[in-house]
């Protein structure tokens, strides 16, 4: 295979793995042009099946760690024998992917495999620019956008999809164990883990408003990065703008179902319907054409969300990595211990 073509039979795995499970994303995908859509296919297939592993996976510690030896011999030009590991190691020869952007995304799921929790707000921005603000900044390297005003814009939209997907996913999340509301948020409201898993597995348990008020919290940030993301897609390729409209509309009509509910997302998983996104489709081609001849707003210029920083830096600086940074070394190494049976010391603290 050469290096920098996708195997067709590779892809055409990626866009089955997306199509079950990832419906908003695969929605958004079909009005991408075909150069950009499918290195993106394949991009959110190594990575969806990457975060399945973590999160539905018995040994998530183990998917950590493997996750990081993929991503070794990816960057080395010698794939796992898997479709997506194949894949996207095309990607990455073929559009210079800065290594910085998916390692990333492993130290966020190392996060979650050391059950990490967070304080403030701030913190768990910090892991929305892994897990999703990262994933933004290589879709730009994809379709050759390397400017930071850009790269800064999509990371927003990245952080306020992963705020939206939090709200939804509350009750799913704590099911399996996963928390990831502000604590101090949590305290003000006089609200604690038990509480939540305590309404969480009882279906027949009332709305409690406190929770409401969280998730009502969490979508009224979502949405203030929604706006701010937007103003970015006009300085994308064109051919690319319908999609990424239509990605910000799709996920930001999740939050919208979830306000509906009275922001209760405890019991069921809010969803749009597919009247909704085809809806959305249309309003995203509308609002591409509009913006050729539509001044960039002003906030297209507006620095990066401080955790997404270092995510700017390197896809805009197109630099080479050679090497993990200290931190992600750290949490490796914690889990490392783990996996050979030595406490992990930093289990359950903040970022």
């Amino acid at each position: 295979m050469n290096r920098r073509v996708i195997d067709p039979a590779d892809l055409a795995i990626c866009r089955e793995a997306i199509r079950t499970g990832s419906y908003s994303f695969h929605a958004a995908s079909r009005l991408l042009p075909a150069k950009v859509r499918d290195p993106a296919l394949a991009l959110y297939a190594f990575c969806r099946l990457a975060d399945d592993a973590v999160d539905e996976g018995r040994d998530k510690v183990g998917a950590v760690l493997s996750l990081r030896d993929r991503l070794d011999l990816v960057y080395a030009g010698r794939p796992q024998n898997a479709a997506a590991d194949r894949a996207f190691a095309a990607v990455v020869a073929a559009h210079d992917m800065p290594r910085a952007l998916p390692d990333a995304l492993l130290e966020g799921f190392a996060w979650d495999a050391a059950g990490r929790r967070y304080q403030t707000i701030d913190q768990l921005c910090g892991y929305g620019a892994r897990v999703a603000s990262a994933v933004g900044a290589m879709m730009c390297v994809l379709m050759g956008v390397r400017g930071a005003d850009a790269l800064a814009r999509a990371c927003d939209l990245g952080l306020a999809m992963q705020l939206t997907n939090i709200a939804r996913d509350i009750g799913t999340d704590a099911r399996e164990g996963r928390f990831y509301l502000p604590s101090d948020w949590a305290d003000e409201m006089g609200l604690d883990e038990a509480d939540i898993l305590t309404a969480a597995q009882n279906p027949n348990t009332p709305p409690d408003p406190r929770l409401m008020v969280i998730t009502k919290r969490l979508l009224e940030q979502a949405d203030k990065l929604y706006l701010r993301a937007e103003a970015g897609i006009p300085a994308l390729p064109l051919h690319s703008r319908p999609a990424i409209f239509a990605a910000r509309h799709i996920y930001a009509g999740i939050g919208g179902s979830i306000a509906r509910t009275g922001y209760h997302a405890l019991h069921g998983r809010a969803h749009t319907s597919k009247g909704q996104k085809l809806g959305w489709l249309a309003l995203s081609g509308l609002r591409a054409a509009a913006s050729i001849v539509l001044p960039c707003p002003a906030r297209l210029h507006a620095r990066p969300h401080p955790e997404c920083a270092f995510l700017v830096d390197a896809a805009a600086t197109a630099t080479a990595q050679t090497r993990r940074s200290d931190a992600l070394f750290a949490v490796l190494a914690q889990l490392e211990a783990q996996d050979r049976g030595l406490p992990l010391g930093n289990r359950g603290r903040a970022a």
